[in-house]
């Protein structure tokens, strides 16, 4: 099929390199514009954008899609589909009519669960056991659409959402080839969508990074899981505010919460809300690198 693709970071990679070798038409491959990154502030390409020079493909990075001459451009492609994976700006109506045959999105949730911008952070912040991602139509509503396709997995217990980020990646990828081979052959399934499930996926801020230790062990474990890569939760120890990226739940205890209970080879336990403790195994100081808990307690000991 003749596909226009649009899609920004590396989660949509995995999309972009199926359809090319599944032999469809990719007329152009819209992606956000290069920003400057690093202390250099020198400009890198976006996943995508690295990736379509690399199959020969076409790219366009306009600031905004909604333009007029932006929109005619793409009229003149003639799509017989628009196929967004994390494209990063909300799609003007007069867009989604232009192809022929539909205007799909691979979003990484269980539609109509988890709806928004960060549905894998989420999801493991609520403590799901199961995710996977919907190939969905496009419509005026955010995350809304007729459903096409779903594919499942579970959440391993230990999986971060780095982690599940990048499985979930490609297994959108085998969804979104799927789907296209359904709607080419004009056997796709629409599925209309039930209201909406769970908490709304909000994007990630700062302000979710400090750790309430009167919480449930496992609620903290979820948070430490759910934040990495960014923004990471955050403890205070020893004077300092420190990221904290690898967390399980340990043991029984009748300590008051943020009590740091045991610190060893085996990580630094601390007192969670439930009368249990969180062992903290991986972690990083301020400017620091990222680190186990042994190695930091072999230059800063916790005296107990």
């Amino acid at each position: 099929m003749r596909i226009v693709f649009m899609g920004t970071p590396e989660f949509a990679v995995p999309s972009l390199r199926r359809l090319a070798e599944d032999g469809h038409e990719i007329a152009a491959v819209y992606t956000q514009p290069d920003k400057p990154k690093n202390r250099g502030m020198k400009f890198i390409p976006t996943p995508v954008k690295a990736e379509a020079e690399r199959l020969g493909l076409p790219v366009r990075q306009p600031s905004g899609v909604r333009e007029e001459t932006v929109l005619a451009e793409i009229r003149s492609m003639a799509p017989q589909l628009l196929v967004v994976v994390a494209y990063g700006k909300i799609l003007p109506p007069e867009l989604l009519e232009i192809p022929t045959v539909a205007a799909i999105n691979v979003h990484s949730s269980l539609l109509p669960k988890y709806r928004g911008a960060a549905p894998i952070n989420w999801a493991i912040l609520c403590g799901e056991t199961e995710t996977g991602v919907t190939v969905q139509h496009l419509g005026e509503a955010l995350d809304a659409g007729d459903i096409i396709t779903v594919k499942k997995t579970p959440i391993d217990p230990e999986e971060d959402a780095g982690q599940l980020y990048d499985r979930l990646s490609l297994l959108g990828a085998e969804a979104l080839s799927e789907a296209v081979r359904e709607l080419a052959a004009g056997q796709a399934p629409r599925t209309p969508q039930g209201e909406a499930e769970g908490p709304y996926a909000a994007m990630l801020s700062r302000e979710m990074s400090p750790i309430d230790w009167n919480k449930s062990a496992q609620a903290i474990v979820n948070q430490i899981r759910g934040l990495i890569p960014w923004p990471c939760a955050t403890m205070a120890l020893q004077g300092e505010t420190v990221k904290v990226y690898r967390g399980r739940v340990g043991e029984k205890t009748s300590a008051a919460p943020e009590t740091v209970v045991a610190a060893g080879k085996a990580g630094i336990s601390v007192a969670a809300g439930d009368g249990m403790t969180v062992s903290v195994l991986e972690l990083q100081r301020p400017g620091g690198r990222r680190m186990s808990a042994a190695d930091y307690l072999m230059g800063r000991p916790i005296e107990l």
